[in-house]
């Protein structure tokens, strides 16, 4: 067994590298969740409720400036032909650089007008340190992309878990002496000048220098003013619950959810992981057009994958609320029904989101940008309506609501690309339900807890 296990993960073929690439990103992924378990678990005996409701709106904007200015430049790296080319990745780190420093610009003007809209005056004195946050951001080496490109992921799985290691370390330290959310934003800072300086210095493969050729503009701009788009709508579909519950509820019922979207979208981030670095690079080296060889291959992974992140929710969805209680302190455990909640929420999400990266190797950009705006504007939707009339509870099923929503048309745009699993589809949906009701069954007592975060 050992033998055949070396054998497998041995080599330079693809499929080697992708068991590597498998492998390293779930040890990646458990290894930084697990840490930022530890650090949550440690800070909330540290800090109150509402400093981690500031903070998960301070991340909001964190995450928010990013996603607006996305240029695409990794997905770019991974799908062009001319993604090994220095010129080209020099001018797409030139790219970013500028990009950073814009970012800096527009955090620093949104902060007094940030504070007030949220009601929050401290809004205007952390949103600047996230403008410093921004600009050390942009200087983040191309070497990370490339390594993506050619799924050599050892040394990022090493960069990844260290950057984040060095910045949960510093917000521990800092919790202790300062008693604030400010130990929250100076450890994200932190941690982002770690992961620059080490993309930089650790990572293999030529410096990054500042030059700008037309060709390699030109191609990045095209492609990436789809992603730039994309990353807007990502932004609505990703962190738009945040954002809009943090001007409908309380800080500390913004903390309960965001306690519960940690360990709820465990799965759905996995996801994300696997399929961007993993499946991407596999939907480039084996299209699906014309190959059935080639469909074959795609849904097995893509088979693998769903399953075991529907059976991982479906696992939190039992143990989520036990979890809360054993884990956190009682001024937390109101968290506990709504990981339940929005574990099972997240089912829809999980069976269709492998498939839309598919376009973005194919080049076809403009209709990945298409399937996220019809996502993120069905789901803003349904948070903005939700978050009035139900509170805390209405971002809890909205993501799932838009994937189902959202399904004819990614349908439509796999067509012709004969990507579309049906079989796939069904199944896991069929499971999704019966399990999912067959967990609540068990539950009854999640309705009643739910039921206090209603608008009074």
């Amino acid at each position: 067994m050992i033998g055949r296990l070396q054998q497998l993960f041995s080599g330079t073929g693809l499929k080697a590298r992708a068991l590597r690439g498998f492998a390293l990103t779930f040890l990646a992924f458990g290894g930084g969740q697990l840490m930022r378990l530890i650090s949550n678990l440690i800070l909330t005996r540290l800090l109150f409720p509402e400093a981690f409701g500031l903070m998960a709106l301070v991340q909001v904007f964190v995450t928010g400036l990013q996603m607006f200015s996305d240029i695409g430049l990794v997905s770019a790296i991974i799908q062009s032909k001319r993604g090994d080319d220095p010129a080209f990745l020099n001018t797409g780190w030139t790219m970013q650089v500028v990009r950073g420093a814009g970012l800096a610009l527009v955090a620093v003007a949104l902060a007094i007008p940030a504070a007030q809209f949220y009601g929050q005056p401290m809004l205007t004195q952390l949103l600047p340190v996230v403008a410093i946050n921004a600009l050390v951001n942009g200087f983040v080496s191309t070497k990370i992309a490339s390594a993506n490109r050619q799924l050599v992921l050892g040394r990022l799985t090493v960069l990844e878990l260290s950057s984040q290691l060095v910045g949960i370390l510093t917000m521990i330290a800092l919790a202790v002496v300062l008693k604030s959310v400010w130990a929250l934003v100076l450890g994200t800072v932190v941690g982002t000048l770690f992961k620059v300086a080490m993309s930089h210095l650790y990572l293999p493969g030529p410096r990054n220098r500042f030059a700008f050729e037309r060709p390699a503009f030109f191609e990045l701009f095209h492609f990436g003013k789809y992603i730039f788009f994309s990353s807007i709508c990502g932004f609505f579909i990703n962190y738009g619950d945040r954002a809009i519950l943090g001007k409908f509820v309380s800080l500390s019922d913004l903390a309960f959810y965001n306690i519960a979207f940690f360990f709820a979208t465990v799965p759905l981030m996995l996801t994300h992981q696997f399929v961007q670095k993993i499946m991407l690079p596999l939907y480039r080296e084996k299209p699906t057009r014309g190959s059935v060889q080639n469909r074959r291959a795609i849904s097995r992974a893509r088979s693998l994958l769903t399953g075991a992140m529907i059976a991982s929710a479906l696992a939190l969805a039992i143990i989520g609320d036990w979890l809360v209680r054993f884990l956190y302190t009682p001024d937390y455990h109101m968290a506990a029904p709504l990981l339940v909640a929005l574990a099972l929420g997240s089912l829809p999400v999980l069976i269709t989101t492998s498939y839309a990266n598919l376009l973005v190797s194919q080049g076809n950009s403009r209709g990945f940008a298409i399937i996220l705006l019809a996502t993120a504007v069905l789901q803003t939707g349904f948070l903005i309506v939700g978050a009035q009339q139900i509170g805390v509870l209405g971002a809890v099923f909205a993501s799932g609501a838009a994937a189902i929503c959202a399904y004819p048309l990614l349908v439509w745009l796999l067509r012709p690309y004969e990507a579309w699993d049906l079989r796939h589809d069904l199944g896991f949906a069929a499971l999704s339900l019966v399990a999912g009701a067959l967990i609540l069954w068990m539950k009854p007592d999640v309705y009643a807890q739910l039921l206090a975060f209603l608008p009074t």
